[in-house]
């Protein structure tokens, strides 16, 4: 075999590769499924979607638009999250801020490190190899341990995750409860509060100034620590680690507030969190080595790692969606058996018909997996006659 069929190879494998490192990349930021409910009661004339929400990697966001008509003028769309989560909140089920914490909040360092394993894999010689894995996976762990932990490092976070913790906490403060047993003055001003928090969130999220956010949160994050023991209370510090789980917590108990029953939620997901980043730095430490040779069998993690990308996605979606059916709350207004909720296609749900399905981001993910595929059989090709050619010398 000639060098230049071998020099061919090379570079037809290393662009396949980017191009997949590019829809990797624009996946992150596109919806990857997406679900609605539909129901006699919610008619298509004005949900003409359903009740319909987007899953993002790092976020749940609003799948429902301005409706298109001559008899109704609209300027905002309908919050279909808050929607859906009042629907579900009568079967038992927890709000949807509540799923897959961990995951949103590592979602921009695993996918950048998904990409840096594939430019490692499609690196040219081993210096190059090594510069793009040393400085690659250095850099993720650099960044997402001044996120987790320093001072403030909310703010090196996604906009679209700030966003969504902002949303959720509107939707916190409109659906405040009032007690019946202040005077009725005080009921009102308390309800005008709650509702004006609301709207100040909703404007907030919708600016997307990151600053803006960050400081909603905090004077959320302070006002709940004051209503905590004096020896319960921390100081906010802005790192993700502090914000995702006191978000967390306050999901979980937007609807139904048992502190036995959530608190140890709470503590398990703050324990993955933690083991969930000492796993990423000691993977990106043995992929570093595994750069080394593309001689060994190892090597191959650096393809087949983001080459699995679309069924980790699914895995996962599948994962929440069980935990959504099969941890109803008795306190619901009515009551179901566990359940698992469609992951794929149409299914029904009291009277509710449910819609699941892949949307742009997972298509762009199933793409990236097909080109890395056949980068990967290019590239073993390459090596093998390289090899041949080695020992025919």
């Amino acid at each position: 075999m000639s060098t230049s069929t071998i020099d061919r190879r090379g570079i037809i494998y290393r662009v396949l590769t980017l191009i997949a490192v590019a829809l990797i990349g624009t996946a992150f930021f596109q919806p990857g499924w997406w679900v609605s409910l539909t129901a006699p009661n919610y008619p298509e004339s004005t949900f003409p979607q359903g009740i319909r929400i987007l899953f993002h990697m790092d976020s749940v966001q609003n799948g429902c638009y301005i409706r298109d008509s001559v008899e109704v003028v609209e300027t905002e769309a309908l919050d279909c999250v808050h929607e859906m989560d009042t629907i579900n909140h009568y079967v038992g089920m927890y709000p949807i801020a509540s799923g897959g914490p961990v995951e949103k909040a590592f979602s921009p360092f695993l996918f950048t490190m998904l990409a840096v394993m594939a430019l490692t894999f499609a690196a040219p010689g081993r210096i190059v190899r090594m510069v793009v894995a040393v400085g690659g996976f250095g850099g993720i762990a650099v960044w997402m341990t001044m996120a987790m932990y320093t001072e403030n490092g909310i703010r090196l976070h996604t906009t679209n995750y700030l966003e969504g913790m902002v949303v959720s906490l509107g939707q916190d403060a409109g659906e405040t409860a009032v007690n019946p047993n202040l005077p009725t003055i005080v009921q009102m001003l308390q309800q005008s509060l709650a509702e004006s928090e609301a709207e100040e969130a909703e404007a907030v999220a919708e600016s997307g100034d990151k600053a803006a956010m960050i400081k909603t949160l905090k004077r959320a994050y302070e006002l709940d620590n004051r209503k905590l023991p004096l020896k319960e209370q921390e100081d906010w510090n802005g790192s993700v680690m502090q914000v995702f789980k006191w978000h967390y917590a306050k999901s979980l108990n937007r609807w139904f507030n048992e502190p036995e029953r959530n608190e140890p939620l709470v503590q398990m997901m703050d324990n993955i969190a933690q083991l969930l980043y000492a796993a990423v730095i000691g993977v990106m430490v043995l992929l570093v080595l595994v750069a080394w040779s593309v001689r060994t069998i190892f090597h191959w993690l650096l393809v087949l790692g983001p080459m699995a990308l679309p069924v980790g996605f699914l895995a996962e979606y599948a994962a929440w969606l069980w935990w959504y059916g099969h941890t109803l709350n008795e306190m619901g207004a009515f009551t179901l058996k566990p359940f698992m909720p469609t992951v794929f296609g149409q299914g029904k749900v009291a009277q509710f018909a449910t819609h699941s399905y892949p949307a742009t981001g997972f298509f762009l993910m199933l793409a990236s997996s097909a080109l890395l595929l056949l980068a990967a059989l290019i590239r073993r090709k390459q090596l093998r006659l390289a090899g041949e050619d080695a020992r025919g010398m």
